[in-house]
């Protein structure tokens, strides 16, 4: 991931990679956007939109080639998310489910792979249909107890992937112990941790002995609902080769101008990030005590059961909230369609709130008893809770549960 430098290798100005001791805030604003890397000494970095470079020689290739192999915008962002995730490469995708599958990709016929069972319902739909198609051995079980991955290794395991928190259902990963697991049955066995809810700002996962990360850049880390595109970071060099290939070959690679609003996304995250948990303690405190509500999912919540885990793994609890309401489909249908402030929509981590009922959105495609079975159920109800006024969201949901509690019959 070399930054283009107009002005020479011999610059001493480059800051492509500041001190490593340096803050979030200071790597994701400078890390991989020093202005002395383009000859015009522009401050933000330019969009690179050609998709051939004009080479010096006809046998030896320059650091860009073709846009499919390398673009300097994406350079520029990989760069960042790089230093951000303390990750020796980052890699980007076209959509976040590139992401997910370049990291299927490195299976082959005959591996297995573990994985968690409360997952995204497109990561679900990639292993139960193409991984296994493709000859994968697909096992999917509670990740959040250790014992179950350690019953679940197989001479021919290759991989444990995992999301930490959960989608839908918020649950934590011990992501230290799942790698201390994983490592001593077999040091060929790869971690993947999808980490997109948490994102650098409040977890690396490879810090805590995962060899992949997993993002869709969809959602916080643009955080304007405005692209689509994905990432993995991994320190291992192996790992990174073997992902480039199938970048470069495959060619699931983002546009420059999505690059762009992404590296922008990134300058205000650790801010957003910020609100967003501010906003989403305020709104589940507020559902918590509310008499529709039966129960509420929010790591940030001491009664959440994995408390006190998330306290000391991460450095903040996000901004997703999911609730079960005390009802059924139609109730869901009469709270989700009375909202204001909230719009219905899949997806998360944009600046405004979205609201979303999984089983028949984002786990459509899931399999009913399985859902059932993991408790994605008609009154289970997902929250992306944004930048605006918590007291305003509160209003909307409260007026929202008071049209809804006209279609509540007490058990």
């Amino acid at each position: 991931m070399k930054v283009e430098n107009n002005k020479g290798s011999n610059s001493t100005t480059d800051n492509s990679i500041l001190h490593p001791d340096h803050s979030f805030e200071t790597r994701a604003i400078h890390d991989g956007q020093s202005p002395d890397q383009w000859s015009s000494g522009i401050v933000i970095p330019p969009i690179h939109t050609g998709s051939t470079f004009k080479q010096a020689d006809p046998v030896v290739q320059g650091e860009y080639f073709y846009g499919r192999s390398g673009n300097p915008s994406r350079t520029v962002l990989e760069t960042c998310i790089a230093s951000l995730d303390k990750a020796k490469y980052a890699l980007t995708f076209s959509t976040g489910m590139a992401a997910v599958a370049a990291v299927g990709s490195l299976l082959k016929a005959g591996d297995h792979v573990i994985l968690g069972d409360d997952l995204y319902g497109g990561t679900y739909s990639y292993f139960k249909n193409i991984a296994v198609d493709h000859g994968v051995e697909v096992e999917f079980v509670d990740t959040a107890i250790i014992e179950n991955v350690e019953k679940a290794f197989k001479p021919n395991t290759k991989m444990v992937y995992v999301e930490s928190t959960t989608n839908p259902l918020l649950r934590v990963m011990d992501i230290p112990r799942l790698a201390a697991a994983v490592k001593s049955e077999s040091h060929h066995i790869m971690l993947a941790v999808d980490n997109t809810f948490l994102t650098p700002y409040l977890q690396n996962p490879l810090l805590m002995g995962a060899d992949i990360a997993i993002y869709s850049l969809t959602k916080y880390m643009n955080g304007h609902s405005d692209t689509i595109m994905g990432a993995t970071t991994t320190s291992d060099d192996e790992i990174y080769k073997r992902l480039t290939l199938i970048q470069h070959i495959a060619g699931p690679v983002p546009s420059s101008f999505d690059c762009y609003l992404v590296n922008r996304g990134l300058k205000t995250l650790s801010i957003r990030m910020d609100r967003h948990i501010e906003n989403a303690t305020k709104v589940a405190k507020f559902l918590e005590q509310h008499p529709l509500v039966e129960k509420v999912l929010y790591p940030g919540l001491e009664s959440h059961p994995q408390y006190k885990l998330a306290q000391r793994l991460w450095h903040g609890p996000s901004g997703i909230v999911s609730i079960y309401l005390k009802g059924d489909l139609e109730l869901s249908k009469a709270f989700l369609k009375a909202l204001k402030i909230f719009a219905l929509a899949v997806s998360l981590g944009g600046f405004e709130s979205l609201v979303q009922l999984p089983t028949t959105m984002s786990h459509e495609d899931m399999p009913r008893e399985l859902k059932e079975q993991l408790g994605i159920t008609d009154n289970l109800i997902r929250f992306s809770i944004g930048l605006e006024s918590a007291t305003d969201l509160i209003k909307d949901i409260d007026q929202a549960l008071k049209v809804a509690a006209n279609f509540y019959t007490p058990s």
